[in-house]
């Protein structure tokens, strides 16, 4: 196992460092020659962006990464993103028509390797569009605001991000462990975004230090919320608030920080030889199991209450995470968290599916040691920005409610919304599927409202 170079975290243990080092030039030509450039290319149908996947594949076989590149930016802001961390299995490439002999095209690391191949040999210079549009507030710096902010400034529009934490890129910096996207990649993916002409202002909290209204004052025609989830959903159940629990987003944070220096590393929240028991089984709980087997946990299990097949974390996310030592305590609902003041264990029911399919209890309880357990259970809104804000309507669970003309306008004219802060989590891709639309929307309504002004 390698050895993490830059800290002692994962001592003995895996690296931090990305896993798959991805395609060499030779091995990305061949991959690419193997695709059969198919008249009706599933792949692409596969795809929540329709990236034109065979025309930057067939590019790429020919020796023209440039061209390459270029088409995947005509729908894609972050590819060497999406080129680590989308589903492909289940997008373009679970769409191949090659599947059917076990021989699909790795799309997603061709497109990776096209993009990261890009900017070391700095092929695409993009230029900035001259701002004659209108101004844009993006508010929140993840997947949905920067792809809103490289699609409109291509349109030429001006476009200030404004993001709360010290460095931009939200889930992608702060949320996806560095082991499955290096941190400097996003930092890189900013960069290009940047070049675009689009500016950002971090630490500033909008709904704190600053409102929507103060933001339509400074001259802005359109503001888009962008802030995704940030607050975890809690399991409630007793023992909950004993030292120990510790939320999935706060593990992967807390880690982001400390590997770059932002905060000491005496404040880790697991320690080695801790006993860890990871409660969910989205691709954030596989993230979090994996994350403390490399803080040096001697035990990490994750618990869930129905069956393999019902996991929502992709089956090459599982596979990794066994791999790597993590253990699987399926058919177990968690009931209580144990100890006085410190976490102890955790008491849970045995679950078994009747001869309906239905998922019932057992009665028969059981209990594993825990010295941390980590719930992974998902996230919501939070709502800073609506309650500062009058004339944003939310619905029920706090989500953002939005129109379709134009998309993803709010309830507040002028103020759009997308993402997750207006749907359940999903992924990165999705998240950027949506941004589309929503920069089409808000072009569509600048441009409106430009047109009245001058009438």
């Amino acid at each position: 196992m390698l050895v993490d170079k830059q800290t002692d975290f994962g001592k003995d243990k895996l690296s931090f460092h990305e896993i798959d080092e991805g395609f060499t030039t030779k091995e990305a030509i061949a991959e690419a020659k193997r695709c059969l450039n198919c008249p009706k290319p599933l792949c692409r149908v596969g795809c929540p962006i329709e990236n034109e996947i065979p025309s930057f594949i067939l590019a790429l076989a020919k020796g023209n990464i440039g061209e390459a590149s270029a088409i995947i930016a005509r729908r894609s802001s972050l590819p060497a993103v999406c080129g680590r961390v989308c589903p492909h299995e289940k997008q373009c490439e679970g769409a191949c028509i090659l599947n059917k002999k076990d021989c699909g095209i790795k799309i997603g690391k061709l497109e990776r390797f096209i993009a990261d191949f890009d900017t070391q040999m700095g092929i695409a210079r993009p230029n900035p569009m001259p701002c004659v549009q209108g101004r844009v507030a993006i508010i929140g710096s993840g997947p949905a605001g920067l792809t809103v902010a490289g699609d409109l400034a291509k349109l030429g529009f001006e476009v200030v991000i404004f993001e709360s934490q010290a460095e931009p890129g939200g889930v992608l910096m702060y949320g996806i462990p560095e082991f499955r996207l290096g941190k400097e990649v996003v930092r890189r993916e900013i960069k290009r975004i940047k070049d675009l002409g689009v500016q950002i202002k971090t630490d500033i909290l909008v709904g704190q230090d600053m409102t929507v209204d103060h933001l339509f004052g400074d001259g802005f025609d359109a503001i888009f919320i962008g802030t995704g989830t940030a607050l975890p959903k809690i399991l409630d159940i007793p023992g909950k608030d004993l030292i120990g629990v510790i939320q999935a987003t706060y593990l992967l944070r807390m880690v982001t920080l400390i590997r770059t220096e932002k905060i000491d590393r005496k404040e880790t929240p697991i320690n080695t030889r801790d006993k860890v028991v990871v409660i969910g089984a989205g691709n954030v709980a596989m993230d979090a199991a994996r994350t403390a087997i490399r803080l040096g946990a001697s035990e990490v299990t994750v618990m869930y209450r129905r069956t393999e097949k019902d996991m929502t974390a992709l089956p090459s996310e599982v596979e990794a995470a066994k791999a790597e030592g993590v253990e699987f305590k399926l058919l177990s609902n968690p009931t209580a968290i144990l100890g006085t003041e410190q976490v102890t264990g955790l008491e849970y029911e045995l679950q078994e599916i009747d001869e309906n399919g239905k998922l019932c209890g057992t009665g028969e309880m059981e209990i594993i040691e825990a010295d941390k357990i980590v719930p992974a259970i998902g996230q919501r809104p939070a709502a800073r920005i609506v309650s500062t804000t009058e004339g944003i309507e939310v619905n029920a669970n706090g989500y953002v409610i939005t129109r379709e003309r134009p998309y993803g306008m709010t309830t507040r004219k002028g103020v759009f919304a997308g993402g997750d802060v207006v749907h359940q989590p999903a992924t990165v891709v999705l998240a950027m599927k949506e941004a589309k639309k929503l920069a089409a929307g808000i072009a569509q309504y600048v441009e409106a409202k430009k047109l009245m002004e001058n009438c």
